[in-house]
């Protein structure tokens, strides 16, 4: 797996940027028999995730990842899997988090001088406007961190009682990256080395401790930029993957065309509103769209047979499936209790069985393609909206079930994502709420190209934003 290293460049402008990710924590805080950076969050391994962070960064030339002895060819199998290319190596690490750092300085003996920046692997919400903040400040300065204001008072404690209480605005909670200087870290390093005293908690530390002239800059980090240490941790990362969504970078026309030429993505709900508008886009990059719905052939969400039928017919005549959609919903603005058993059924039956149904007969096909099922949900699933209560709270299901499946699905090669738009110009949205001025609402072309996009990304178990 491991590939040969950015070459050194001479050019202080233009330094080569590394990312350093240290994976070699145990999760014995966590209270885990699983090493923290393997638990998984949102079908994939917190690793993946992190090491996805600094891949998707245009800025990072490189990335090493440094774990436990053991660990080393599972981290590469991760890597691996996650098709993050820009990771050269998977080095051992040692018993502390500066062992660790101090194995990946020896990794980068070749390199004069170069912009490195070290990470946590168990905070997988790193912002890449963050990464891309270090990088920039390092063209000005030589270490960078990243801290966030303390939302609490800190106070000072011996025996049991408060000595001090700093004055809360010079406070700040350190997170990563921690960027350096290459020549800066090794120095500072160097230094520690002689010294056998020494001790510290993160490479900023070892900085000010042994180059106090080296001014460390502070950016503004993310209260998101979590890291796993405690149970409580695990519990708040797997309710920001349910309710975190994410803008996807837009994928060039002539790329979208060459990664959707010759695919066949089936269409459920393809003949109105945002299904039609996919099944268009698709088929103009290429794609070879079958498009399903009650009316023109007969397939009812709601029914498993249908369903499985349709798509099993579709996958025998084309020899293979690439992408399910799945678009169908239903909407209705009335209060639950005046609702009608039938009425009921009916929208539980489209808006959430409808999608069990279309996960469990596509997901044969998808194996096989290694392709990507879609879903949709809406801006209210993080909160139940009144009169369309069993509509808001059908769409956080499948926002669960997307989750749900993507991590149970995660070792099939089956991406499962699902499509957040905000509130877009359709028939659908038309007959529930009448008339509105449509320089308010997101064009359903947009939400198709959003849904393209996504369906060559490699994310999975995401809920993709869609904003005008």
């Amino acid at each position: 797996m491991d590939r040969d290293p950015v070459p050194p460049r001479e050019d202080s402008a233009h330094l080569p940027v590394i990312a350093v990710i240290l994976a070699a924590g145990s999760g014995v805080r966590l209270r885990s028999t699983t090493p923290k950076q393997l638990m998984k969050l949102a079908g994939k391994p917190v690793l993946a995730h992190t090491v996805r962070a600094f891949e998707d960064t245009p800025g990072v030339d490189e990335i090493i990842v440094v774990t436990r002895d053991d660990l080393v060819e599972t981290s590469r199998d991760i890597i691996a899997r996650e098709g993050a290319a820009k990771v050269s190596r998977v080095l051992i690490g040692g018993e502390s988090r500066n062992d660790s750092t101090r194995a990946a300085l020896n990794a980068l003996a070749a390199f004069d001088e170069a912009k490195v920046l070290i990470h946590d692997a168990v905070r997988p919400f790193i912002e890449r406007t963050t990464i891309e903040e270090t990088i920039r400040c390092l063209d000005d300065v030589d270490a960078v961190d990243v801290a966030i204001m303390p939302a609490d008072t800190i106070i000072e404690v011996a025996d049991d009682h408060i000595t001090a209480i700093p004055p809360r605005s010079q406070l700040r909670r350190g997170q990563t990256p921690q960027a350096f200087k290459l020549s800066i870290l090794r120095d500072a390093y160097g230094q520690a080395a002689l010294d056998p005293d020494f001790s510290a908690t993160d490479d900023c530390g070892v900085v000010h401790r042994y180059r106090p002239d080296v001014a460390i800059k502070v950016v503004d980090g993310s209260p998101t930029n979590l890291k796993l240490t405690h149970p409580i941790d695990i519990y708040v990362a797997d309710k920001l993957f349910q309710v975190q969504t994410l803008e996807t970078e837009p994928v060039e026309t002539a790329e979208l065309k060459r990664q959707l030429d010759g695919r066949h993505i089936v269409v459920i709900g393809g003949t109105s509103g945002i299904g039609a508008e996919i099944g268009s886009l698709a088929e103009e990059m290429g794609a070879h769209v079958h498009r399903l719905s009650r009316s023109t052939t007969e397939t009812f969400i709601e029914d498993p047979r249908s369903v499985r039928a349709a798509i099993d017919a579709i996958a025998a005549t084309a020899g293979a499936i690439h992408h399910v959609v799945n678009s169908a919903g239903i909407l209705r603005i009335k209060s639950l209790v005046l609702q009608t058993d039938e009425e009921i059924r009916e929208l539980m039956d489209i808006n959430y069985l409808g999608p069990i149904n279309v996960a469990r007969a596509a997901f044969p096909h998808l194996k096989a393609s290694r392709g990507q099922l879609m879903f949709f949900t809406s801006s209210s699933f993080t909160r139940g909206r009144s009169h369309y209560a069993l509509y808001t709270s059908s769409k956080a299901a499948v926002v669960n079930l997307t989750q749900a499946l993507a991590e149970e699905w995660a070792d099939s090669g089956v991406r499962v994502n699902c499509l957040n738009p905000e509130r877009t110009l359709t028939p659908m949205r038309i007959q529930a709420f009448g008339s509105e001025d449509p320089e308010s609402l997101l064009g359903p072309d947009k939400v198709a190209r959003k849904a393209l996009e996504t369906l060559v990304s490699t994310a999975t178990g995401q809920v993709i934003d869609v904003r005008r």
